[in-house]
């Protein structure tokens, strides 16, 4: 199993009273460098390392001190908030910035690395994935055609046999599953 970290901008917080009272620029207002909604994918696989750099410039370095070690445990396949959370691959956070904190949901995503031959372009990966997403327990499923692999994301809670994706996509001729991880 591989593990991604998905964070997304859930809020953002305004104290304007702390402003007035304590900041040089009493008009500060919300933070700037974040938008509800925004999303952030880290991953540190296959050559891919988004983790180090604080993001690689997508992150606050204010934030990125108060999230990052979620980020390192989901990554590394941990339990973010055992006991603490409804989910523990699950975690809210926020950033250290008292008059304008941002609230994070930080994620982890595990997945399984298919590695197959054959992928050859977007209409094979379109029935690559079709095959995959019928196989009971697969969330959802991104084929990359760049690596020759389709990662395939599971429920929680839900152990999906390298067997059934071998067969799932080796049923659809043409495509041979060279490995999966």
């Amino acid at each position: 199993m591989q593990h991604k970290c998905k964070v997304t901008v859930i809020d953002k917080k305004c104290f304007a009273e702390y402003q007035e009272q304590y900041l040089a620029d009493p008009n500060s207002g919300v933070c700037p460098f974040y938008n509800v909604g925004d999303e952030f994918i880290f991953e540190r696989y296959g050559g891919e390392d988004t983790f180090w750099r604080t993001g690689n410039g997508t992150q606050c370095g204010e934030a990125w001190d108060c999230i990052s070690r979620y980020i390192y445990t989901a990554l590394q396949g941990g339990s973010i908030m055992r006991n603490w959370t409804n989910d523990e691959r699950m975690m809210i956070a926020c950033c250290n910035d008292g008059t304008r904190p941002v609230i994070f949901k930080i994620q982890r995503l595990d997945f399984k690395v298919v590695k197959i031959q054959g992928i050859g372009c977007e209409s094979c990966a379109g029935n690559i994935r079709e095959a995959l997403e019928k196989v009971p327990g697969v969330d959802r499923v991104e084929v990359r055609t760049d690596k020759g692999w389709a990662e395939v994301f599971v429920d929680k809670d839900r152990d999906v046999s390298d067997e059934l994706l071998k067969s799932a996509v080796e049923q659809r001729g043409g495509y041979i599953v060279t490995g999966i991880e």
